[in-house]
């Protein structure tokens, strides 16, 4: 035991403290890894929940049994990764995860005896968005969402029609973006879903704020379908200047085309009535035909008017006169005609193209001479009239419409400096000026750094290279008198001359040799000249150093 302690005497003080570093690390990763050997492998159950569901799974699971882990958040819970497929199917069976909402199981264990048709009423709507919610959060871009359903009452004896609306919310995942056809699918979704709810009356804003989809009066939709008829307008633009630059940069080369296209959109809404005859399209509807005869006979008599004359009796027997007959005959045909008409309702919706605009930037070509040298020369007419054509192909090109296409040809800068840039300061007081604040921070970094050297580093450094505690100099000066009696001491053993011999007189051969020769009993270091000394003094003595040797071999035995 003594011996131990003296070893770690020995050791001295950073030794030991090395020694207990070393130690404790050593404690500390068995410690690690006994306690990660007991404990199970942990594996996902569920993952980005809500609290509730999660406070409900932990209730479940302690009941089970089961360890678990979460996060600080509870958004996520670990079980042991043998189990995860056997508790899935427990939980689900619960209806769980529900995703913060309540679906047509609400009404598995409700009690309709005594439910006023009012509660009826809104758990109705409390399923329907609750679905609706879960089935818009199986989207990929969508993590959660919630649903708002406004049903109008059907009032008795109201004429006024009152529509249903709908507001839906939702929590994208971090970096992904709905694109416009996600969007309109979520509406229709919800339209669909919910009788008398048409796509326009739906609104859709994310968990930043904004508004995707815009619902509400027909004002609003044409302020939505404005919006979407600029959308239009910036989509024809990218859509022809990328045409445009695909096409020519193929033939040109890369970076040798640049286009710019300016669409000139018509965003009123026009409804057109038209009715057109065609004259030369007439059919015969019906014809009516008249005929009229008439006939008058006139009669002139010169006898006096009497009584007898006026008798019915007396006139076939009146006397003669002068008579004439008069005929007339009219025939009158009506012919009813049918002539062709057409009749155009046109509406014109917004977003109607008026004009293209298109404006195309060529660079020439660049000739090497056996210099190495680039000499730009512009490209000829012929190639720019083929160049022209292609663009006037690829756009649609109308004349009636009014478009306009120009193709120019024109060398391309080379120059990469920003604009109005002033020349940079390439002399030394230039260079200091503008990396003053950076020579400042590394001035004070050195000074730093030589104040942590001198009064940290260098006396740690110090106290490690210093003599074990207690090794003072009048032990240092023993050793050194000690080293070079038992250096005597043995020189004279080993040519027998008795004089040079320093021992105290009375005390026994063996003991003297043993107290000369023993290096074990001097503490502290051994100067490199004694050792040296030793070694001279054998090689001019083997014999008696072998003896000397052999008498210590005997004396351990």
């Amino acid at each position: 035991m003594n011996d131990i302690f003296q070893i770690f005497r020995n050791l001295g003080p950073p030794k030991m403290a090395a020694l207990g570093v070393v130690t404790i690390g050593l404690l500390g990763f068995f410690i690690y890894l006994a306690t990660s050997l007991s404990t199970p492998n942990m594996a996902l159950l569920y993952g980005e929940l809500n609290a509730n569901d999660s406070a409900v799974i932990v209730t479940k699971l302690q009941s089970l049994g089961v360890p678990y882990d979460s996060n600080l958040n509870g958004s996520e819970i670990l079980v042991p990764a043998n189990d995860v497929g056997r508790l899935r199917m427990i939980i689900a069976s619960e209806g769980l995860p529900t995703g913060g909402s309540v679906g047509y199981e609400l009404f598995n264990d409700m009690d309709n005896f005594g439910t006023t048709n009012f509660l009826q009423n809104l758990n109705h709507v409390r399923a329907l968005e609750g679905e609706l919610a879960r089935t818009i959060s199986t989207l990929t871009p969508i993590q959660t969402s919630r649903v708002h359903l406004v049903l109008p009452k059907r009032e008795l004896f109201n004429k006024q029609d009152q529509k249903a609306t709908a507001s839906v919310f939702i929590k994208i995942k971090p970096g992904v973006t709905l694109s416009k056809q996600q969007i309109t699918a979520i509406q229709h979704l919800v339209s669909t879903a919910v009788p008398q709810l048409m796509p326009r009356q739906i609104s859709i804003i994310d968990d930043k704020g904004n508004l995707l989809a815009r619902g509400g009066t027909d004002s609003e939709t044409d302020d939505y379908l404005l919006t979407e008829a600029k959308d239009q307008k910036l989509a024809i633009e990218t859509r022809l200047t990328d045409t445009i630059e695909n096409l020519l940069s193929r033939s040109l080369g890369y970076g040798k085309v640049r286009a710019e296209v300016n669409a000139d959109v018509n965003f009123d809404r026009v409804t057109l009535n038209t009715e057109k005859y065609d004259p030369d399209g007439q059919v015969v509807r019906s014809t009516q035909t008249v005929e009229e005869d008439t006939q008058n006979q006139t009669k002139e008599q010169n006898d006096a008017s009497t009584v007898g004359n006026n008798l019915p009796a007396g006139a076939a027997g009146a006397g003669a006169g002068n008579s004439s007959n008069e005929k007339t005959t009219r025939t009158q045909e009506t012919v009813n005609y049918e002539i062709t008409k057409t009749v155009t309702n046109k509406i014109q919706e917004i977003g109607h193209l008026n004009k293209l605009s298109v404006a195309v930037l060529v660079d020439g070509v660049y000739q090497t001479d056996a210099s190495g040298t680039k000499t730009y020369a512009p490209r000829s007419k012929e190639e720019m009239d083929k160049i022209e054509t292609l663009v006037k192909s690829a756009i649609g090109f109308d004349a009636k419409r009014g478009d306009v296409v120009e193709v120019i040809n024109m060398q391309f800068s080379t120059e990469t400096d920003l604009p109005n840039t002033a020349p940079e300061d390439t002399s030394l007081m230039g260079v200091l000026k503008q990396n003053m604040v950076r020579i400042s921070e590394i001035g004070i970094l050195g000074v730093v750094a030589i104040l942590v050297i001198l009064l940290i580093v260098r006396p740690m450094i110090v106290r490690l290279l210093e003599r074990p505690a207690g090794y003072d100099a009048n032990q240092l000066a023993y050793a050194n008198s000690n080293e070079n009696q038992q250096l005597a001491n043995a020189q004279a053993a080993l040519t027998g001359s008795t004089e040079a011999r320093l021992t105290p007189p009375g005390e026994a051969m063996d003991e003297k040799i043993e107290q000369m020769m023993d290096l074990n009993q001097v503490e502290g270091r051994v100067r490199a000249s004694t050792i040296k000394k030793v070694g001279e003094i054998v090689k001019k003595h083997p014999d008696e150093a072998v003896n000397i040797i052999r008498g210590w071999m005997n004396q351990d035995a």
